[in-house]
């Protein structure tokens, strides 16, 4: 699969489960998708995690009634989500969410952790060995013996790795110096970045007088930074006004500028404009070098519960 846009688009808070703070309804959700279609940017990554089902739910009731070859689904499977008494739990999970989807077959199908590893990358070879309509594979999460290990399972059974989805951005480039991206380039995978503007936080909407909303998880992560988040988005903001755009179009262009595949959650009109303007920047090496030199002497640490640290 080489046909892909710039930039997927991620659900995760369409399934809220506290990490936002808010409960976003298909009212609200409908104009986005819509404008995003219009746009181009038909690639959604999704779920069953988010929201236990809400984010696939509501994609698929957006997706009924339009050309399958007008977008691109990607799904994953997430072993802390599968029923244990099961003795097919991997077809469970691909049917439900399949019809949750309304769809046949899925894109991109992804490992969403290494929980269990290898387990659930050897059934999941199984399950699509010889199928020809079977998605691209891709693992979630993974560092690179982990993911040297699933490319080498999928093989045994006819298939290959297609595609690597981990946290990266300007504050937390592990992937990229675990020497993952590396790899990904050598090897044919594609590379996606997500949480590339730190669940907002390198948008320049928040500041230590603008924090983000207590009702969210994001806040007790982020808010104790913020200081130094201010610090590299006041950088950020240079970039932008050369370029005549937000501060948050500038790490996605920064993130395609390295040649992955940045995954960015939208939830409002404003994130898909971003979107659309950042696949237009070319940032210069010397630009580059800049801001990552800016991040780096921040010393930032992000990595979350369900993450490890890739080095």
């Amino acid at each position: 699969m080489t046909d892909l846009p710039k930039i997927a688009l991620g659900t995760w808070a369409w399934g809220n489960d506290g990490t936002f703070g808010t409960n976003y309804t298909e009212e609200q959700l409908r104009p986005v998708f819509d404008d995003a279609m219009a746009h181009g940017l038909n690639l959604w990554d999704t779920a069953y995690a988010y929201g236990m089902g809400t984010s696939e739910q509501m994609l698929g009731a957006f997706l009924k009634g339009r050309a399958r070859d007008s977008y691109l689904i990607a799904d994953k499977l997430t072993p802390q989500c599968l029923d244990p008494s099961s003795d097919t739990p991997v077809a469970d999970m691909w049917e439900m969410q399949r019809k949750m989807l309304g769809v046949e077959t899925m894109d991109i199908y992804w490992l969403h952790n290494t929980t269990e590893a290898p387990r659930w990358i050897e059934r999941i070879a199984r399950f699509f060995e010889g199928k020809a309509d079977a998605p691209m594979i891709g693992v979630s999460n993974h560092n690179l013996t982990e993911i040297k290990e699933a490319d080498k399972i999928l093989r045994a059974h006819g298939r290959k790795l297609g595609a690597v989805q981990n946290h990266y951005s300007l504050m937390n480039r592990s992937s990229e110096e675990s020497g993952i991206l590396d790899y990904c380039r050598a090897n044919d995978i594609r590379f996606f970045s997500y949480m590339v503007l730190e669940q907002g936080a390198l948008s320049g909407q928040y500041s230590t007088l603008n924090p983000m909303p207590n009702n969210s998880e994001r806040a007790a992560i982020y808010n104790p930074i913020m200081d130094k988040i201010e610090m590299l988005n006041t950088s950020l903001k240079l970039l932008a006004d050369k370029y005549k755009v937000s501060i948050a179009q500038i790490p996605l262009a920064w993130a395609i500028n390295k040649g992955t595949l940045p995954i960015i959650g939208v939830t409002k009109k404003s994130h898909v404009t971003d979107a659309v303007q950042a696949m237009k920047i070319t940032l210069t090496t010397e630009e580059i070098a800049l801001i990552e030199s800016t991040a780096d002497k921040l010393d930032f640490n992000t990595i979350r519960l369900w993450e490890k640290e890739m080095i």
